[in-house]
């Protein structure tokens, strides 16, 4: 979720939850960078357990969370996260699939929103492995993907809070701003100046496929808001301290993966997306 997405309209944030904001990702970054940078089953293994628990929190928001239905979810994206980390991506896909279905079924009246959350949560865990297993250059792709998805959070944050303007859909989002959203494109296009800067692939592409997943990212973010409009809910759960839950703090970053690896993909294959999205 962007930053300026969590406070009413002119307000400023609350030193307090300011705080706890800043708090949970000096906590939070470097543990996931330092898992990003290990790889292998750890990341895996982190990646299963965030997207297992981006589909509990899907059932929560649309009132859905009952055992059944999230103990399936729960063994179905499992299943796939350990079929992926043994090299078994068609398992994986295959499992998806069916099990899927299963928890469409499941899910009865809802199972349109059902099948919706699963598809979302298993995009995010596919997408998230594939780009890192890149030997090359996974994990460079991965920190690109979330530097530019924190770079637009966090220069959203600032430039909806200290300029302010009209909303930039406030039907979905009435905190949202187009200062807040431009700010957060903007600081987007330093990481990869900063990047190319480095020698880590070349400026004029990576500043495109920046600005892509900036837009991209913000997308999400609208996205997991409609969602939670639609149901009436403000945060997805109280997990993280200051920011909600898994799905506030990750909508941008699904959206962003995803996409990412869909251009690494088209490239550069299955396994080397990580290479399609860095090398030029």
């Amino acid at each position: 979720m962007s930053e300026h997405d969590s406070a009413p309209a002119g307000a400023k944030p609350a030193p307090s939850n300011l705080v706890m904001r800043v708090l949970a990702a000096l906590v939070l970054a470097p543990l996931a960078i330092a898992i990003a940078y290990a790889g292998g089953w750890l990341w895996v293994l982190l990646v299963t357990l965030v997207s297992i628990g981006l589909f509990a929190e899907w059932l929560t928001v649309i009132g859905a969370g009952s055992a059944a239905l999230t103990g399936a979810g729960t063994v179905v994206i499992a299943m796939m996260g350990a079929a992926v980390a043994f090299g078994g991506l068609k398992t994986s896909v295959v499992v998806g699939l069916v099990g899927g279905a299963i928890v469409t079924l499941i899910a009865r009246g809802k199972f349109v929103w059902a099948a919706t959350g699963f598809a979302y949560a298993a995009a995010a865990l596919l997408a998230s492995i594939l780009v890192r297993k890149d030997l090359v250059n996974g994990f460079s792709a991965l920190m690109f993907v979330l530097l530019v998805v924190w770079a637009t959070d966090i220069g959203g944050y600032f430039a909806g809070r200290s300029i302010g303007g009209p909303k930039l859909w406030p039907r979905v989002s009435p905190k949202k701003t187009w200062a807040g959203a431009l700010g957060g494109f903007v600081a987007s296009l330093v990481v990869a100046a900063g990047f190319a800067a480095c020698g880590i692939g070349k400026a004029v592409p990576l500043l495109l496929i920046s600005a892509v997943l900036s837009v991209v990212s913000q997308a999400g973010d609208l996205f997991e808001s409609a969602v939670k409009r639609r149901f009436g809910v403000k945060d997805s759960s109280h997990l993280i301290p200051g920011h909600g839950g898994l799905m506030d703090r990750l909508d941008g970053f699904v959206a962003a993966i995803l996409v990412a690896w869909i251009i690494g993909f088209l490239r550069h294959g299955v396994h080397s997306a990580g290479s399609g999205l860095m090398v030029w």
